[in-house]
């Protein structure tokens, strides 16, 4: 396993100058992910807080091949992208031997919402890309409104919390889960605070033949509502509650649960954390909380049965 001084020593890819919030965990995670493939690289970046924030022109963070795509299209991009790449191939314009790696990027607005159906689509397809998702939890770039990654409970612009509805009424949908019922080669879940475990899980990802996806847990201090300097705390956080399990499966069915915490702490904690479940630690409301962490704990029941499965087959 690569050491941290080690990793610090590679080039680059995503540099100074943006305008990422303060706490983001955007530059953690690209400065991590980015290290880890030995080709170069072609990035297809939909829009959003990413998008917005690394490229005002004229200025740029990005020292790779990147394109700007619309939201909800930036995997069918990629698809062109690398059909071409592939026709160039054998027009004889690029060497046989040249090998390129291709990644699309998204928040979760992006991959679990407005461009499910064209990652879908070149999932099924079996386009050769790794997809990275961003997830912060909602639509932080337009104004933090409710994405159906939000979490329960969660006070946002589109679901606020008052004397009608305590936040966001339904859990977030399980991306991880739908593109690994697509069968595809990888899927993995991941966050900033153990780097060991992206890096790992990245360097897979692209050394994938076939779709591979990353799902990465995004602090996001200015909608999460909770202060800069805990961010990656927070996240360590959430998979200490397993309100975000680190996992990976592989070819659709085979888990690997990859962090167990020593003790499973109540998803209480993880709510504390963030004003944006302030209301919920109202004795009204404790009927959600009872809610929330019932949905953790099935999920996680689920996540641990399934790799128990795996190793008795």
């Amino acid at each position: 396993m690569i050491s941290l001084k080690e990793m610090a020593k590679k080039e680059d890819l995503f540099v100074s100058g943006h305008e990422m919030c303060p706490g983001c965990g955007i530059p953690v995670i690209l400065k991590i992910v980015l290290r880890t493939t030995k080709c170069p690289l072609v990035v297809s970046n939909a829009s959003g807080c990413l998008q917005s924030a690394s490229t005002n022109f004229p200025a740029t963070s990005w020292k790779l091949n990147w394109i700007h795509t619309a939201v909800e299209n930036a995997a069918g991009t990629m698809s062109g992208i690398q059909a071409t790449y592939s026709s160039l191939k054998k027009q004889g314009k690029l060497p046989v031997d040249k090998k390129i790696k291709f990644l699309v990027i998204g928040g979760d607005g992006a991959t679990y919402d407005s461009g499910l159906r064209s990652i879908s689509g070149a999932m099924e397809r079996g386009e050769d890309f790794v997809y990275l998702c961003y997830d912060n939890q909602l639509y932080a770039c337009s104004g933090g409104q409710r994405s159906s990654a939000t979490p329960m409970g969660a006070a946002t612009t589109t679901s606020p919390s008052g004397n009608v509805l305590p936040g966001k009424l339904q859990p977030r949908k399980n991306i991880s889960n739908i593109f690994a019922a697509h069968e595809i080669p990888y899927v993995a879940q991941s966050a900033p605070w153990i780097w060991q475990d992206l890096y790992k899980k990245a360097e897979r990802a692209f050394e994938t033949t076939g779709p591979a996806y990353l799902n990465v847990l995004n602090p996001c201090p200015s909608m999460w509502k909770a202060p800069a300097n805990k961010s990656i705390e927070i996240t360590k956080l959430a998979a200490d509650t397993c309100v975000w399990p680190i996992f990976e499966i592989k070819d659709g069915t085979k888990v690997t649960v990859n962090y167990k915490p020593k003790k499973k702490l109540p998803v209480t904690l993880w709510l504390e954390s963030q004003a944006r479940f302030t209301h919920l630690l109202k004795v009204e409301n404790n009927w959600i909380v009872k809610k929330i962490q019932e949905e953790v704990d099935k999920d996680w029941e689920f996540l641990i049965s399934s790799e128990n499965k795996n190793r008795t087959n």
